[in-house]
């Protein structure tokens, strides 16, 4: 414990109830107890984070790593079909195409102009006997 052994332990106790006598030494015993267990307590904590932060660090490298290996393929893939690759490009070209469709077609102003008011022509109904 500590790096001492028995011997020095006895005599830091002897010690301790010397000063301290019979009466405090409980007392103080049980706080060296929790500064101990607090201490412990701040060392894990940090073995933790420093643990996580490499792990964190572990998983960044693997997924440049993935990101490497998905770019060479990429990069593979077109070498070998002699074709670029951009389906961005090839979304934006449909949108435009579609929005020239709709563009051609009539609205609503130029099928029949806006009325402030609405009449309703009266039909006969024809009655049969």
């Amino acid at each position: 414990m500590f790096g001492i052994g028995f011997d020095e332990f006895l005599l830091v106790v002897i010690i301790a109830i010397l000063f301290l006598g019979p009466d405090k030494l409980p007392e103080a015993m049980v706080k060296v107890g929790r500064f101990i267990k607090s201490v412990k307590k701040v060392m894990n904590d940090a073995k933790h984070s420093i643990e996580s932060e490499i792990k964190i660090a572990d998983l960044k490298e693997e997924a440049l790593s993935y990101k490497k290996q998905l770019d060479n393929a990429t990069n593979d893939l077109k070498s070998f079909k002699n074709v670029n690759i951009n389906p961005a490009k090839e979304i934006n070209d449909a949108i435009s195409a579609a929005k020239d469709t709709f563009n051609d077609t009539p609205t609503a102003k130029e099928v029949e102009p806006k009325r402030e008011t609405v009449t309703f022509k009266k039909t006969k109904e024809n009655k049969v006997d």
